[in-house]
């Protein structure tokens, strides 16, 4: 069993960076994929805040990326790879925390408090400076992520667990996104 996040934090990270491609070489697509794994890391520790939750995950398993590629249209087979485990992955993959994570890469108003909400679990949790590029993105990562941050492109998969996000971040007061 997993004692961490890492394998779900990976496996969506991946699909995300592979629904939303960056153009640009291989810095852009570092890039977004920097950008991708700390808006998942934020994600996947709201989602499963607690040991206990983690092992239920590893027990359960995240679901996978089949929803998530019928609803943006991806094909996840790679036909030419003879290799049917090559695409083991995507059993990883977990539907709420890529739409937590696609909210949080195109609504700022929701990446803010996100991170404050990690912060407030204790010192390891994470701090702004570790998630920059997430909260300030600059121009060059604005470009490298131009598709993973287009409000309108992410918006299926945003918008299928937006709800749950705004109230784990605020379950006492409704947040205006």
């Amino acid at each position: 069993m997993h004692t961490d996040l890492s394998p779900v934090i990976a496996a969506t990270a991946q699909w995300l960076v592979r629904a939303y491609p960056a153009s640009g070489g291989a810095l852009a697509g570092a890039l977004r994929e920097v950008q991708a794994r700390q808006a998942v890391t934020v994600a996947a520790r709201l989602r499963y805040p607690t040991p206990m939750d983690v092992a239920l995950l590893g027990v359960a398993g995240p679901g996978g990326a089949a929803r998530l590629d019928w609803i943006t249209g991806a094909d996840g087979a790679t036909p030419a790879d003879p290799d049917p485990d090559a695409d083991a992955w995507r059993t990883w993959v977990d539907e709420v925390v890529a739409s937590w994570a696609a909210c949080l890469l195109t609504d700022p108003a929701l990446a803010g408090p996100a991170v404050a909400a990690l912060a407030e679990s204790g010192p390891s949790a994470g701090t702004p400076a570790e998630f920059r590029r997430l909260l300030a993105p600059d121009e060059a990562d604005r470009r490298a992520a131009a598709l993973l941050r287009h409000p309108d492109l992410v918006a299926p998969v945003a918008g299928l667990h937006h709800a749950q996000l705004v109230a784990r971040l605020d379950p006492g007061q409704a947040l205006v996104a």
